[in-house]
């Protein structure tokens, strides 16, 4: 039996990685900040409390030595250095990265995207040989791109897998993009508005997929980046379809041609005027990848865990980082006045 250490354990990613690691017969070791042990998690998964911004803590976690050190919140080259000082006790490393990192031929990224013309045209599918922005503090990012960095330069010393994750989606998500529909429906609303004719395709990446590429990356140790996506990238108009159909419900989607009409209409978390599809060639060639779920499969459980999260509450109050993250994604009443101006 080798030995795993998974850190962030208890978010989306980190849970996924500890079952799927635990079931392919590693010994693993779980650490949080809340050493929170989950029913239902596999048997023999050792729990640790650390928090990671502490090295002595870590450092501690780690103990003796492991063959694989999973990292998923890592983010800029202080967290890289941390894990590179670990070095002659770790084996490898699989650190998770994001496709937020591209830029396109004219130097257009996700920073870009507030200003006007700013939104990245990449090719589709877009591959590992991309550029990237340029390394930095000053955004999630340019600091997912220094981590990069700074691991690939310590190759030598810890090789590591930087798995560029796209538009993340499962259960215990803290912004799930699928609130926007499953809240709707809840709600009772009959009517969508799509901006961009509901075309907008932004790569979803189940974190049993990612979980996957982990499992196999720590078996493969290497110094590589690899893109971390679903097999499929539904359009926004898909993905409601789909979230109805498990709900139930029957709406109507008001397609607007460009971008959305009005402040907070049109908008969803998926919007986006450029499509973000992922080549996942790489990893099918360097780890004989393939995928263990579609985007569809998963919306039973994402969606009833959504709904259980919710369970009464006002939505900031369950998803505060997503209200911060997207403001206002519920203004019924600036939608409502829009769709009145429609002509019959």
């Amino acid at each position: 039996m080798t030995r795993a250490v998974v850190i962030g354990a208890t978010g989306q990613i980190g849970r996924a990685t500890v079952d799927a690691l635990a079931r392919d017969g590693w010994d693993v070791t779980a650490v949080s900040r809340s050493g929170d042990g989950d029913r239902g998690r596999p048997e023999g998964v050792r729990v640790v409390r650390a928090d990671r911004e502490d090295d002595t803590q870590l450092a501690a976690a780690v103990g003796d030595g492991c063959d694989v050190l999973v990292d998923t919140v890592a983010f800029g080259p202080g967290h890289a250095r941390q894990l590179i000082s670990l070095a002659g006790r770790v084996g490898s490393a699989v650190v998770i990265s994001s496709v937020s990192v591209y830029e396109d031929d004219r130097g257009r990224n996700f920073d870009t995207q507030g200003e006007p013309g700013g939104f990245p045209e990449y090719p589709v599918p877009l591959s590992e040989e991309q550029r990237t922005v340029r390394p930095g503090d000053s955004s999630y990012s340019t600091r997912k791109a220094a981590l990069e960095r700074e691991l690939l330069a310590a190759g030598d010393r810890l090789p590591a897998t930087l798995l560029r994750a796209g538009a993340v989606h499962g259960t215990h998500c803290r912004t799930p993009r699928e609130l926007y529909v499953v809240k709707r429906n809840l709600d009772g609303r009959r009517q969508r508005v799509l901006a961009y004719g509901g075309e907008s395709r932004f790569h979803p990446a189940s974190v049993h997929n990612i979980a996957e590429l982990v499992r196999l990356a720590a078996a493969r140790p290497g110094s590589r980046v690899l893109n971390a996506v679903d097999p499929d990238a539904p359009t926004v108009a898909r993905i409601a379809r789909e979230i109805d159909a498990v709900m139930g419900v029957r709406t109507e989607s008001v397609l607007v041609d460009g971008a959305p009409p009005a402040p907070r209409v049109g908008d969803t978390p998926w919007t986006v005027p450029a499509p973000v599809v992922c080549d996942m060639s790489a990893a099918e060639r360097e780890l004989g990848y393939r995928p263990v779920v579609r985007y569809a499969d998963t919306l039973p459980d994402t969606i009833a865990w959504i709904e259980g999260h919710l369970d009464g509450r006002d939505w900031r109050e369950a998803y505060p980082k997503m209200a911060r993250a997207y403001g206002d994604l519920f203004d019924y009443t600036a939608e409502d006045a829009w769709l009145a101006g429609l002509p019959v």
